[in-house]
């Protein structure tokens, strides 16, 4: 695993919003570790030798290479625990429109029901209507049109009240 791979690997653990993650491979352990109080992520690094080659203790090499990275604070929530999350249940693109010339399925404020699509998120050709799973108001669209979305990932947040 080279340089960049590690780096690439620590801003994706940044901007995913996990505490922790342990990757163990062969001869490398990575452990990335996000303090959310000082918003700050803590890589450590550790390459060894095979277990097979017969060396001291003394001469076997660890490198660990803590890196600091900042992450730039979100803005903190505004009581969302009252919300439904709308969430992806596939990886794909996010779509906010039927087709590009056609308006948008649901605006910020707009009264949803049951069962009416939010989106729609394409996946190897085939667009895949995302239905409101309760009824309510949209709160907050979480994610931008046309950008690729992970599997859970929350989409919407709507006020069932």
């Amino acid at each position: 695993m080279d340089l960049k791979e590690i780096q690439n690997l620590i801003k994706f653990v940044a901007n995913s919003g996990v505490a922790e993650v342990k990757l163990e491979m062969d001869d490398v352990k990575i452990t990335i570790r996000t303090t959310l109080e000082t918003n700050v992520t803590e890589a450590t690094y550790v390459q060894q030798l095979p277990a097979q080659q017969a060396l001291p203790q003394a001469a076997v090499p660890q490198v660990t290479a803590p890196v600091v990275v900042s992450v730039t604070p979100e803005a903190p929530a505004a009581n969302d625990s009252k919300y439904v999350t709308i969430k992806s249940p596939i990886i794909g693109t996010f779509y906010r429109k039927p087709s590009p010339d056609k308006p948008v399925f649901t605006e910020v404020g707009s009264t949803v029901s049951k069962g009416d699509v939010l989106c729609v998120i394409e996946a190897m050709k085939l667009f895949n209507e995302i239905e409101s799973e309760v009824s309510g108001k949209i709160v907050k669209i979480l994610v931008d049109d046309m950008s690729p979305v992970e599997f859970d990932q929350p989409l919407f947040l709507v006020d069932p009240s």
